[in-house]
């Protein structure tokens, strides 16, 4: 008896389910807002009112600045977390007696609630772009930091033999060895460090800044705006997507080594 694995759709097929989870999920929201008024469009605006909003605030330009900010703020928070998060990652997995000695440490300051540290980071660093960096990295870092640190322990005892013994020195090991073993680990962080760096930064906007998506939607809160709420939370899913896509196509282009998934029948 032979038993074939189940093979996904094409890439097509995917991205036309993926579109139609998206448009059901608006006619959804509208028959429940417009349609049967079943949830108040006060509390929770409608579908059409905020893609109007939205594009609106992108016609008027109103928004470009906000968002440039945010942006700023996300890549820069992503990249020093991440940056930080690999040395670190590789520097405690090669060194034990450092890892052994740090670790509760690290784990006392990763239990800290990130919202408890905006407003420390606000008083240190002002209002301006850097307590948001500041937040965002703090997210990004351990994200990073933990997997790069179990991509290197993964790293077969077997195969490090085997290199020592054709001659390897510690920068072919860390070449050849140790990095093609933490990569698929840190891409894999990537996609979840993509979405906390702008959390950070959003979060730290809404909790204090004068400028950001995350200080329009506290604005648009502050003035019972339900559509401004939500337009600024489209705007921002909308980013995050994007940047996760970019993030997936790195990945793809740097780990195109990696051998496709064997088919195997029975």
């Amino acid at each position: 008896m032979r038993s074939h694995a189940k093979r996904l759709p094409s890439r097509p097929v995917i991205l036309l389910l993926q579109v139609a989870v998206l448009v059901g999920f608006f006619l959804l929201w509208h028959v429940l807002t417009v349609t049967t008024n079943l949830l108040s469009p006060f509390f929770f605006g409608t579908p059409l009112a905020v893609l109007e909003r939205t594009i609106k605030d992108f016609a008027s330009g109103v928004i470009w600045y906000h968002l440039g900010i945010t942006l700023l703020e996300t890549a820069l928070a992503f990249v020093i977390g991440t940056v930080s998060g690999i040395a670190f990652g590789f520097w405690f997995a090669r060194a034990p007696l450092v890892s052994v000695v740090f670790d509760p440490y690290i784990k006392a300051v990763n239990a800290l609630p990130r919202v408890v540290l905006a407003p420390i980071f606000a008083l240190w660093l002002g209002l301006g772009i850097w307590s948001k960096v500041a937040l965002g990295v703090t997210l990004v870092f351990f994200i990073v930091f933990f997997n790069v640190y179990q991509g290197v322990k993964e790293v077969s005892p077997v195969v490090l033999a085997n290199a020592r013994m054709l001659g390897a020195n510690s920068r072919h090991l860390f070449r050849h060895v140790y990095l093609p073993s933490a990569l698929s680990w840190v891409f894999s962080s990537l996609h979840t460090a993509v979405g906390f760096a702008m959390v950070g930064a959003v979060v730290g906007e809404y909790l204090g800044s004068s400028a950001g998506l995350g200080y329009r939607i506290h604005q648009a809160e502050g003035v019972f705006d339900t559509v401004g709420v939500f337009s600024g939370m489209l705007v921002l899913t909308i980013f995050v997507v994007a940047i996760d896509s970019a993030v997936t196509m790195a990945e793809k282009r740097l780990l195109h080594w990696r051998p496709q998934e064997a088919q195997t029948t029975h």
